[in-house]
């Protein structure tokens, strides 16, 4: 599995940007998706998941109600929809993968996904 993520930029805070993660699998359909963070000097954080199907999202507490995550499996395509952003917000964004038999589990811990993109730089200015 292979995962590409972009969309990244600058923003002024309060503003907004779309990330996107293309996956090559053939599977994707049955594959958990989600977006990390890691801020300079910081531990990767856990921002979105969802799972294969899209029945089941999680969001991390800090952007919930800020930040969407979405699919199209027939674009093995995931996104991350982030709207009134913060200076906080700020870091290199990764999309993650893994195979979870459950459509109703979202993990949010690093350890338990298999496989990640390289990361999209998100700078917000405040």
């Amino acid at each position: 599995v292979q995962l590409q993520a972009s969309g990244g930029g600058w923003v002024q805070a309060g503003g907004s940007l779309r990330l996107s993660c293309a996956a090559s699998v053939r599977t994707f359909s049955t594959v958990t998706m989600a977006w990390f963070r890691q801020a300079p000097g910081k531990e990767r954080d856990f921002v979105a998941g969802i799972s294969w199907g899209g029945i089941t999202t999680y969001y991390a507490g800090s952007v919930k109600g800020r930040f969407t995550i979405s699919r199209d499996n027939a674009k093995t395509t995931v996104y991350l929809q982030m709207n009134s952003l913060k200076p906080e917000d700020t870091a290199v964004y990764a999309c993650a993968a893994a195979w979870i038999p459950r459509d109703t589990l979202v993990p949010s811990t690093p350890n338990d996904y298999h496989y990640w993109g390289q990361g999209t730089q998100v700078t917000v200015s405040s």
